[in-house]
């Protein structure tokens, strides 16, 4: 990209600016943060990543102002390990969160899955912890799903918490909502709504010192609920209501219908109206300029509800539906309006390129598996071999432990039930059709090694021979 370089020394000069200051020079306001985490977006669920059928604009014009990722990944295939990563900037299997909380259980599956830690360990220090030691005012609005009692928001560095529980789903999306850390509005009050309105408060509150708002929405998780003129709309525009649209097509399936959920589709509206909301409070507040948007999802879309095609599968798969997501990044002065980058990227990079862009630094001591993707934002490539999945887990969405590795156009996935390593070029089959393991078994072999040497560095938990198993009657799901 032309202009790259110049781009790259204005990112280096703002780096030195952020540097952490003495207690008698106050120096430049660092940047605010909002990072907006949306669960089970899928890969193709926003019209600026080349839906047909959901209406985003608020969401297109956050990605017209900034950077979008084309490569853009979760760190797992589920919820919680993904949340994990951002928060902590370390891939789930050094974390040895893994799963879902509190995850599938297989008694007669051919694998044992490990003794995996089911809450985000208080001795983590966290994104927030590292903010708020910088001076920033921290809140977490919406889905939390990291652990229950004692490992709450407030236990892991946010001086507000509105709605995070040990649920990993809303029991319903209207008020009464029945969670107990969310006060209830009016009744009919829409929850996506209630979070947007919960983050402006926010901004409101805190607009003389830098923030941290982490707004992880309930949004688009089951149940889906929509509201009924937004619904109404859509069907009455073509869309297929939910109990249409999903009968006949199972879930783990790699196969769709195209996008025609209008439940599903209300809700993505939801979230992009959200986001409008928040851009606009910014504006208003003359806060837009210094403050640093990340938009991005948990996981990949959730079949039958939405179709993530090319991409194969999706949420709960070891393959790239399961965990390719939406990821645009619009920091004023660092990031180029109106450009794509195709740099793979995955969660715990969002949290060190926070780190590195305000100051706050990483925690001395712990590792940090993200690389900062400020010279991404510029234009330029990032200095980095390959991104990495470990998963040793059962899961309904179709996969069964697996780790996987990627490095430029290839991605190499091993399966531990069979030993079986498949490899694909994504470039050539971004729908990872042809398993080109065994007619390139250098580039197979090479890639496997690399694999398997970061999981020993990572220290990553693995899946055992299952001695209780009984082969005559196990039920693993596919």
């Amino acid at each position: 990209m032309r202009g790259a370089p110049s781009r790259l020394a204005a990112i280096a000069a703002l780096l030195m600016a952020a540097a952490p200051l003495r207690a008698d020079d106050p120096g430049p306001r660092p940047p605010n943060v909002i990072v907006i985490l949306v669960d089970d977006l899928g890969w193709k669920d926003l019209s600026c990543q080349g839906s047909t059928f959901h209406r985003t604009p608020h969401i297109d014009r956050l990605a017209a102002a900034g950077t979008r990722f084309t490569q853009a990944y979760a760190a797992c295939p589920v919820c919680s390990p993904t949340r994990a990563a951002l928060l902590s900037g370390q891939a789930p299997a050094r974390l040895h969160l893994t799963d879902w909380i509190a995850g599938h259980e297989v008694p007669d599956a051919p694998l044992r899955i490990p003794a995996w830690t089911k809450q985000l360990p208080l001795e983590v220090v966290t994104l927030a912890e590292r903010l708020r030691g910088a001076g920033y005012a921290t809140a977490s609005i919406g889905k939390w799903h990291l652990g229950g009692d004692g490992f709450g928001p407030e236990a892991q560095g946010f001086d507000v918490n509105r709605g995070g529980t040990a649920r990993g789903q809303p029991p319903r999306y209207f008020s009464p909502y029945s969670i107990p850390t969310l006060a209830d509005g009016p009744a009919g009050e829409y929850l996506t709504d209630r979070e947007a309105a919960e983050a402006v408060a926010f901004i409101e509150a805190h607009r003389d010192r830098p923030f941290f708002l982490y707004l992880p929405h309930h949004a688009v998780h089951t149940p889906l609920e929509a509201k009924a003129d937004v619904e109404a709309r859509l069907v009455a525009a073509g869309a297929t209501p939910d109990r249409e649209a999903r009968r006949g097509r199972p879930i783990g399936g790699d196969a769709g219908a195209g996008q025609i959920n209008a439940t599903y589709a209300a809700m993505v509206e939801g979230v992009d109206d959200a986001v409008g909301r928040i851009v606009d409070a910014l504006e208003r507040l003359s806060l837009r300029d210094t403050t640093a948007i990340v938009f991005t999802s948990d996981n990949g879309g959730l079949l039958p509800i939405t179709d993530n095609r090319p991409l194969r599968a999706g949420k709960g798969s070891a393959y790239d539906g399961g965990v390719r997501v939406p990821l645009i990044v619009s920091w004023p002065g660092v990031s180029v309006a109106g450009t794509t980058s195709d740099e793979p990227a995955i969660t715990p990079d969002i949290t060190a390129t926070i780190l590195a862009l305000t100051g706050a630094g990483a925690e001395p001591g712990q590792p940090l598996d993200g690389t900062s993707l400020a010279p991404a934002l510029a234009g330029g490539k990032l200095d980095r071999h390959a991104i990495h999945w470990h998963y040793p887990h059962y899961h309904p969405g179709g996969a069964t432990p697996f780790s996987a590795i990627r490095s430029g156009d290839w991605r190499l996935v091993r399966f531990y039930e069979s030993g079986r390593d498949e490899l694909y070029n994504l470039r050539e089959d971004p729908g990872e059709r042809v398993d080109r393991a065994r007619t390139d078994p250098s580039r197979a072999a090479g890639l496997a090694r690399d694999l398997e040497a970061w999981l020993a560095e990572s220290g990553a938990q693995m899946p055992a021979p299952n001695p209780a198993r009984n082969p005559a009657d196990a039920t693993v799901p596919e």
